[in-house]
Formats: C-alpha cells, structure tokens, sequence
C-alpha cells in the first residue's frame, strides 16, 4: 500500500528545465544581444561563475562576474516566479493522491524560494507538507538523506514511499535506500534513458491515468511484498 509519496521538482513536477537550458540566451535577450547557436549545450557544464566569465568575454558585456550572476539569477527567479508550468497531469496526481489521504512532501536541489514562488502561483503548494532542498540538508541526490528526511516527515517507512524523479542518480539513490521509484520522462534525461528504465520500479512517459499507475503500482507492492 501506498502510504507517502515524495517528489521532485524541476523536471518532475514543473517544466522547469527549458530556462537552465536557455538561461545564458535569455539573459543576452534581456540585453537586447543575440546568442550564438548552441550556447546552452556550451554553458550546460559550467558553474554560474564561469558561464558568466565566458559571456563576458564571448559577448563583450561590461559587467563584473558578479553583475552577471546575479542577472542570470533574477532570469531563473522570474520564470519560477512569473512563467513555469506544471507538467501536464501533474494536478490531477496531485488531487488523486491528496483524495486518499496520502501525505506528500517535495525534495529537490533546486532553490527553496523558487520552488515556492512557482508552486504557489500554480496552486499547489498546499498539498504538501514540506519543502526539503539539498542545500539545507547538506548533501545532494546522490545521498539519501533528502529521501530519508522526507519520510520522517511523512512518517512513512521507505518501503512504502513512492518517490519521482527524473534524474537518474536520483532514481539511483532512492532505490538503493529502499524506496518505490517512479521515473518520470523528461528530455534532458535522454542521455540516461536506459539507466533510468532499468533502476525504476515504474516508468512514466508522462502523468496519464492516475488509475492505471495505481493499479501497476498496487501490483509491485505485491510483487515485493
């Protein structure tokens, strides 16, 4: 039986990846510059800092590093705040499990007050417990501890918590922990659609049915059981 559930964010719940994907086009745009093919894919393995230090240089902005951060923040602010959507079915798994009476938590890496912003605006953010980010736990998703925080929110053991995430080292971690895992497709995961397959105990290749995840969900418990 389904007793907990606990979700990601970005990429899971909101369709947040686009502006991490664009966020250095999006700020040139915000300058009224033009961003050269394939600028995402170039700044996909930097920090911050250094995405910043290579717009500057690769654009001739006259700001400072840190001029730059903070406008490639407020870009990722305002989307949270004013643009990003649910993902499609999202609302109705939300309602589904709230009308169970199944409690819910998030867990993320991204930013608390993003996250916040985003879900309140979309008129969701009551249907969960609590919050919990990687920053404040102090680790990331390739310890469990976020997962584990979760459920003692939850008060739920992990074998009968169900997590979504799309990341695979996510997906990873929560299963080694002992939780129930449903992976849900996102496109900046195509890299790691094997791993993902294979580690989860349910795909979804989107938020479809709620009655029919139950149903395989049901069925994997029993399996396990």
């Amino acid at each position: 039986m389904i007793k907990g559930v606990i979700f990601d964010v970005d990429g899971v719940l909101l369709n947040s990846m686009p502006v991490w994907e664009n966020l250095g086009e999006l700020y040139l745009n915000s300058l009224g510059l033009e961003a050269e093919k394939d600028l995402g894919e170039i700044l996909f393995t930097m920090s911050l800092e250094e995405g910043a230090e290579y717009l500057i240089t690769q654009y001739g902005i006259d700001k400072s590093v840190e001029e730059v951060v903070k406008g490639l923040n407020r870009e990722v602010q305002d989307f949270y705040a004013e643009k990003v959507p649910l993902k499609e079915g999202v609302r109705q798994y939300l309602g589904e499990f709230r009308d169970r009476g199944i409690p819910m938590v998030i867990a993320t890496s991204g930013d608390r007050k993003n996250t916040e912003a985003a879900l309140d605006r979309l008129k969701v953010l009551s249907y969960f417990r609590g919050i919990y980010t990687c920053s404040e736990i102090g680790s990331g998703k390739d310890q469990p501890d976020i997962y584990f925080a979760a459920a003692l929110q939850l008060d739920t053991e992990p074998g009968d918590t169900w997590v979504f995430e799309d990341a695979y080292h996510a997906l990873r971690t929560a299963h080694n922990a002992g939780f129930k895992t449903a992976a849900v497709y996102d496109k900046s995961n195509d890299r790691n659609l094997a791993q993902i397959w294979n580690t989860a105990d349910m795909y979804l290749p989107e938020f479809k049915d709620f009655e029919i995840f139950w149903k395989r969900a049901s069925e994997t418990e029993q399996k396990k059981g």
